[in-house]
C-alpha cells in the first residue's frame, strides 16, 4: 500500500500532499489521554491512514485508542511492526467468510504477508487450508504453516470443493467454491468480486479497517506460538527510507520491510 501511494497508484483515494504514509506502528505509549492505555506500554495499531490522513512513519503518531492493542511480549517490537496491517486484512476477511472448524477454505496467495497470516489463523480456527502459491519455492512454508494441500496449479484445485475462498492477489478461483459458498478477495486493482449470485456464492471484496479487538485476537495467537510474524532479514532507519523501498521493489523478500525510528 505504501509503495502504490507513493507512485500515485491509489489514485482519487489518496489524502492530500504533504503526507506521512505508513498503516502499521509498533511504539511506546507517549500519553494515553483518557483511555486506559499507560505511558511506557508497548503497544501496536493500524492506522488507516488514507482515510484520516494519520500515517505511521514518524516519531510521534497520534491515534485513536479503538485503533491500538497491548504488543505481544513473545516477538520484538520489530517484529511486532510487521503484523497489523496484513494481519487485520486476513483476520477480518475470514471473519467476513465465516470460515468455521471443519469447513474447507482455499487461499489463493497463500504464502504472501497477508495470505500466509490468513493460514495460520485459519488453521487456529480448525479451518482445513488448501492453498494456492505462486511459486515451488512457497510450498513448504504453505505445508508447515498448515496447508492440507499446497499447490502452484489453480488446475489442481478440484471445483467446487471448498465451502469459502479467500482471494489475495485477483486470481478469481471461482470454480473452486462450492454452490451456496463464500468468496472474498482483497484484490481491489484486480476489480469487483465476480458475480457468483447465480451459485448461491456471496462474494466480497474486503477492506481492511482500524480494529483493536482484532489486533488483540492476533496477539494472543502470537503469544501462544500459533501465529508467526515474516519480518526480512535486516530492517531501515528513519534515513533509508528511500533504500527500504528500493529493495522492496527489488523483490524477492522472505518477509515484511521495517522502518526503525
Amino acid at each position: 500500500m505504501d509503495d502504490k501511494t507513493r507512485e500515485g497508484a491509489i489514485g482519487e483515494g489518496t489524502p492530500p500532499l504533504p503526507l506521512t504514509l505508513g498503516s502499521d506502528l509498533a511504539g511506546i505509549v507517549a500519553d494515553g489521554g483518557n483511555s486506559a492505555l499507560r505511558a511506557g506500554e508497548s503497544v501496536i495499531a493500524m492506522s488507516h491512514h488514507l482515510g484520516s490522513g494519520r500515517g505511521t512513519w514518524a516519531d510521534l503518531v497520534v491515534l485513536p485508542a479503538r485503533a491500538v492493542a497491548a504488543a505481544p511480549r513473545s516477538i520484538s517490537l520489530v517484529e511486532a511492526a510487521a503484523l497489523p496491517l496484513p494481519g487485520l486484512t486476513a483476520w477480518q476477511t475470514l471473519d467476513r467468510l465465516d470460515a468455521r472448524a471443519g469447513e474447507r477454505l482455499l487461499i489463493a496467495g497463500a504464502a504472501g504477508a497477508v495470505g500466509g497470516l490468513a493460514l495460520q489463523i485459519a488453521r487456529s480456527r480448525g479451518v482445513k487450508v488448501a492453498a494456492l502459491v505462486s511459486r515451488a519455492a512457497h510450498i513448504a512454508f504453505a505445508r508447515d504453516h498448515g496447508g492440507e494441500l499446497v499447490t502452484t496449479d489453480p488446475h489442481a484445485l478440484a471445483d467446487r470443493a471448498y465451502d469459502a475462498a479467500f482471494d489475495t492477489f485477483g486470481a478469481f478461483v471461482t470454480e473452486a467454491v462450492a454452490d451456496g459458498g463464500r468468496y472474498a478477495s482483497i484484490a481491489t486493482q484486480a476489480g469487483p468480486a465476480p458475480d457468483l449470485s447465480s451459485r448461491g456464492v456471496r462474494t466480497t471484496v474486503n477492506q481492511v479497517r482500524e480494529d483493536g479487538e482484532g489486533l488483540t485476537g492476533l496477539v494472543e495467537l502470537a503469544d501462544s506460538g500459533s501465529l508467526r510474524v515474516r519480518v526480512h532479514s535486516g530492517f531501515f532507519g528513519l534515513q533509508e527510507v528511500r533504500a527500504a523501498h528500493e529493495r522492496f521493489l527489488q523483490g524477492g523478500l522472505d518477509g515484511k520491510t521495517v522502518l526503525v525510528f
